[in-house]
């Protein structure tokens, strides 16, 4: 209940009952809501834009995690980024070189994604650009080694090639060194055996006794196992591909066919006399796109470098072929 007010009246010196009219009381009531309503407006945007909920706190503690964590993630792409850009120049320098592959060009390596919305969606917020950075920088890893991964496939393959590249040059002899009867005859101009004239000897001859064995001197295929070429008796021809080939000729027989494929070091024939020959001995050639080179360059599989260098200097000396 309202306390009743009253008021001095100095003209006729009495109290006088205070009477507020009911328009002034409204007014008054208004006023007060309104005042009331102004400040708990002030009081709940100051609470919204400066004191969190729980629930805002929590999130906010989520958003810091993951910001690190976005952080810790660039960082440790750097050191992944480091890390691929070695293993590219390992790749360029030292693996394609080593198996004669042209290197891959950093345009190449390093291109970028097209698009200019591919990054949109992450766009408008607080950390937009660490997202950004951070997405771009795994797309160009992941490209990377992309393009990595194919590469080191192109290598594998190349090994694989280079591996039976490798096996099929001739590089042993074809009577090994314990079943010779004296040094081979050399590569060049030689006395011929029968017209004691200055011929060009187009291969290497090794003397051992009939029926010695003679081994392939490289992985191959059998191009000819018979007796048709003039001068060579039993003879057999090898191909063994990228652009070499052997011969074997004065055999006693062969005991391969063509058509059938060889290995280094396996059984071929024996040695003999026949054709045009003056005693048992294996005459070898070596045949590189169709020209005769010198086979005394195709040893080094079972040679030591000691015994290779006396082969070399025995080789280079004047002296009759057996054929």
């Amino acid at each position: 209940m309202s306390k009743i007010k009253y008021k001095f009246n100095t003209k006729s010196l009495t109290y006088e009952k205070v009477t507020v009219p009911i328009r002034k009381r409204v007014w008054q009531v208004l006023s007060y809501l309104a005042i009331g309503l102004v400040f708990a407006t002030a009081t709940i945007l100051f609470a919204f834009k400066y004191l969190n909920s729980p629930k805002e706190k929590q999130l906010q503690r989520e958003i810091a995690e993951l910001t690190i964590q976005f952080e810790l993630l660039n960082s440790r792409m750097g050191e992944v980024s480091e890390v691929l850009d070695d293993i590219q120049e390992r790749d360029n320098n030292v693996y394609r070189t080593i198996f004669e592959a042209e290197p891959i060009p950093a345009s190449i390596r390093q291109a970028g994604f097209g698009g200019v919305d591919r990054y949109k969606a992450l766009q408008g917020f607080n950390n937009s650009d660490l997202m950004i950075e951070t997405s771009k920088r795994l797309d160009r890893i992941s490209k990377q080694l992309y393009i990595q991964s194919k590469s080191f496939d192109e290598v594998v393959t190349l090994v694989k090639g280079k591996a039976q590249l490798l096996a099929s040059i001739p590089a042993i002899q074809p009577i090994a060194n314990e079943d010779l009867k004296h040094q081979p005859g050399g590569f060049g101009w030689r006395t011929h055996p029968i017209y004691k004239t200055p011929e060009f000897h187009p291969g290497m001859d090794f003397a051992a006794p009939q029926g010695t064995e003679i081994r392939a001197t490289g992985d191959g295929v059998i191009e000819r196992a018979d007796a048709t070429a003039q001068g060579y008796g039993n003879h057999v021809v090898i191909n063994h591909g990228y652009g070499y080939e052997t011969l074997y000729g004065h055999m006693l027989k062969f005991v391969v066919h063509a058509g059938q494929k060889i290995k280094r070091g396996q059984l071929i024939g024996y040695v003999g006399s026949t054709g045009l020959s003056t005693a048992p001995h294996v005459h070898y050639e070596v045949h590189k796109n169709g020209q005769i080179v010198n086979p005394i360059n195709f040893y080094y599989n079972d040679l030591t470098p000691q015994q290779y260098q006396k082969l070399i200097e025995l080789s280079e000396q004047s002296s009759q072929s057996f054929d």
